[in-house]
């Protein structure tokens, strides 16, 4: 979960992170818990070969129907896609392992096709599930420009006066009124949590065994939370304090980018012959200020498109989340600064806005400020947040711009609701969290916050870098496939070296 679309005034934006999704299978003792049990034979969805054109052998597709309001079971309904591909050793099947990689907003059909392979330790013993959550993509995605409406929304410079930027976040919001209207009330976390519940019952597991990343983190806390009872295995990687305000998650987040951007300046002076942005992180960093003051003044050209400050903004964080596509930032950057060759930087912005090869967009860009706003009756104006950002020039140089995202809830068409920011899973088996010392996009402080607010939760940390510590590191992922796989508690307030 994290920071903007484009110069921060479009929306605060999330992506999940899980590492490198790099896995190892060796398991590290530790306390026990009750068995999950064996699924009940009661699974009530009709599964088929999923109509993706890509889609691998395996994988299959469904749709669950649940109330548009759970306030009116009987009214109107609404489709939940789901996806799942079953467990290889069927004697040895624990039940379903549901998964949310984050957001809000990210499609879990999508990235479930694309990730199985860094579960599969886990899919020998469980199917692997997960959905598009409400108001994402293929459940009812919420909708409010089309592409090149994007492309330039994206692409246009942070306006000069607080009245200008209220105009483009109000017309943005106006947007998604207007093309959706009926379902933005009820695509908050509470809603998303009871539509959880309702994917266990249909998937006939006595418990929710459930692997959230990101802002998954924070569906998975509100589940335990309403349905403590039903927690079976848990683990939430990348946290996210939901008691965090609006203003101080863009903050904090800018500031976290920042420092990802430095170590990443820093590894490459440290581990290239010749850093090609510079001999050292001072010359690097000064290659890169230069190159969003010049596209700033004139923007780059690819094809019709102009890469500007904000893309090239975006294009930065997009790398910065995973030490693993560190280097594809450097050939980026240094292309652009020195051939004028922006090709890369695009594509690393249009992977992080959804943008997909035809010039459309995935929903996130407009799901993200529809759940973080109903989520919330916390409402800064887009004056405080440019004033905000404004003061933290100087601390976050390349990311401060981002924190005037903060603002856009002030003028969104729902009121917000603060249901989803009480946490209290007291009665629950135990939940583990999970964080990274320098996880850029869910700074390390937000997980031992949300231990303490679950109080049935153990703490893990990874020293290291990047957004999601599953895949990253051996030591990780044997707690993490101890617990979901054996029922073995990590100790609790494990540190993992990098």
């Amino acid at each position: 979960m994290i920071v903007s679309r484009g110069g921060g005034r479009a929306v605060l934006a999330a992506v999940a992170g899980f590492g490198a999704l790099a896995l190892a299978a060796t398991a590290c003792a530790g306390q026990k818990v009750a068995p999950t049990g064996q699924p009940t034979g009661t699974d009530r969805l009709q599964w088929s070969h999923c109509e993706e054109a890509a889609s691998p052998a395996g994988f299959e597709c469904a749709k669950m129907p649940v109330p548009l309001d759970y306030n009116k079971p009987q009214g109107e309904k609404l489709d939940i896609a789901l996806i799942r591909v079953k467990a290889k050793d069927s004697a040895q099947r624990l039940g379903s392992l549901i998964f949310n990689f984050g957001g809000p907003g990210g499609s879990g059909v999508s990235t479930l096709l694309n990730a199985a392979q860094a579960f599969s330790a886990l899919n020998r013993r469980y199917d692997l599930v997960s959905f598009d959550p409400r108001g994402v993509d293929r459940s009812s995605g919420i909708k409010c420009l089309d592409g090149p409406q994007m492309d330039r929304y994206l692409a246009n410079e942070p306006g000069d006066t607080a009245a200008e930027e209220q105009r483009l976040v109000t017309d943005f919001a106006k947007g998604c009124e207007r093309n959706a209207k009926k379902i933005l009330p009820y695509v908050g976390t509470v809603n998303a949590a009871r539509d959880l519940e309702s994917l266990r019952t249909a998937l006939g597991d006595p418990r929710l065994n459930y692997f959230g990343f990101s802002y998954g983190t924070h569906l998975g806390s509100v589940y335990a939370t309403l349905f403590p009872k039903n927690v079976g295995r848990m683990v939430l990687d990348a946290a996210v304090d939901p008691k965090v305000g609006m203003l101080e998650m863009a903050k904090t987040q800018a500031l976290g980018f920042q420092k990802a951007y430095e170590d990443y300046l820093a590894d490459c002076a440290k581990t290239t012959t010749s850093c090609p942005l510079g001999a050292d992180t001072t010359a690097a960093n000064d290659t890169v200020l230069k190159l969003l003051r010049s596209v700033e003044r004139k923007p780059l050209k690819v094809g019709d498109r102009e890469i500007t400050e904000d893309v090239t903004r975006t294009a930065i964080i997009q790398a910065l989340y995973s030490k693993l596509t560190w280097p594809l930032l450097t050939e980026a950057l240094r292309d652009a600064a020195k051939k004028g060759d922006a090709r890369g930087l695009l594509t690393l912005a249009d992977q992080y806005g959804g943008r997909r090869p035809d010039g459309s967009y995935a929903t996130l860009q407009f799901s993200l400020p529809a759940v973080l706003c109903v989520d919330s009756t916390d409402r800064p104006t887009v004056a405080q947040a440019e004033a905000l950002a404004r003061r933290m020039e100087k601390r976050s140089p390349i990311f401060a711009p981002t924190i005037v995202s903060a603002g856009s809830c002030s003028v969104w068409p729902v009121r917000g609701d603060n249901a989803a920011k009480h946490i209290d899973a007291s009665g629950s088996n135990p939940i583990v969290v999970v964080g990274v010392t320098n996880d850029p996009a869910t700074p390390y402080q937000w997980a031992p916050r949300l231990a303490r607010q679950l109080r049935t939760a153990v703490l893990l940390t990874l020293d290291g870098e990047g957004h999601g510590a599953y895949g990253q590191s051996k030591c990780i992922d044997s707690a993490v496939n101890a617990y979901l796989l054996d029922g073995k508690v990590p100790t609790d307030g494990l540190r993992c070296p990098k």
